[in-house]
């Protein structure tokens, strides 16, 4: 049942919109149908993405305040009462970025999914009106092959993952004397994110294919931009 919902609301789609798009642009590039398709997604999610990044930011300009409620020596719910009205007058919500994680986590699968199986376009999950495309240019630009396994672009996405994590704001943590388990949980998972994540992007990106390493270059540079313009457009600070 679950499988049957999860390919008629996002893996039939993407494998009928990825068919159009190598059909229509010049040369068949899949390439350039795999760019066209993450840019796609991700102006779809941007709103998502958005409110999570000025989220983030305003945790951190909040930390100062924070910080005072933690150390003002008052009761676990009367600290727990003063933050959420603390995020109430700011519009803040903590957990925003976790629905942005849930949104893209069946979307990322159902890419995963359409690039893993080799871009096989069966006439069975085309709708009538998509044809197949008649061939398929697996050079990207003329130049790099998708189809199979590409260090040099595992290598850019596991580049690409690092500096979209650098560019993300850092966590907020506790000025006082000990940290609490929750700052050193988020710091812990910032420095993951940063240090270990890009070796498996790009482990992944290489185990699989070209087209799943180009997929997450194309995802990581949109995101990078979009907290490039966030920071310039807040004024925030650079990590």
């Amino acid at each position: 049942m679950l499988h049957n919902i999860w390919n008629f609301l996002l893996y039939r789609p993407f494998v009928n919109i990825l068919a159009f798009l190598v059909s229509v642009i010049p040369g068949s590039d899949v390439g350039i149908a795999i760019v066209v398709l993450t840019l796609l997604v991700k102006i779809v999610l941007y709103p998502f993405s958005q409110r999570s990044i000025e989220s983030q930011a305003k945790m951190g300009l909040l930390a100062p305040e924070l910080n005072k409620i933690k150390q003002s020596g008052a009761s676990k719910e009367e600290q727990a009462k003063q933050t959420f009205e603390l995020y109430k007058k700011h519009k803040t919500n903590p957990f925003s970025g976790c629905l942005l994680v849930l949104i893209q986590i069946p979307i990322i699968f159902a890419l995963y999914y359409v690039f893993y199986k080799g871009i096989n376009f069966d006439g069975d999950l085309l709708y009538s009106f998509v044809h197949a495309p008649t061939q398929m240019n697996m050079l990207f630009l003329g130049i790099l092959n998708i189809g199979g396994k590409s260090l040099f672009l595992a290598i850019l996405a596991g580049l690409s993952q690092y500096f979209q994590a650098h560019f993300m704001p850092q966590p907020a943590v506790s000025s006082g004397p000990t940290n609490s388990f929750q700052d050193s949980f988020s710091k812990s998972m910032s420095m993951q994110m940063k240090y270990i994540f890009p070796f498996i992007v790009a482990f992944v990106a290489y185990s699989v294919s070209g087209a799943i390493a180009l997929y997450w270059i194309t995802s990581n540079i949109f995101a990078i931009g979009q907290q490039l313009y966030a920071n310039k457009k807040k004024g925030m600070r650079m990590p």
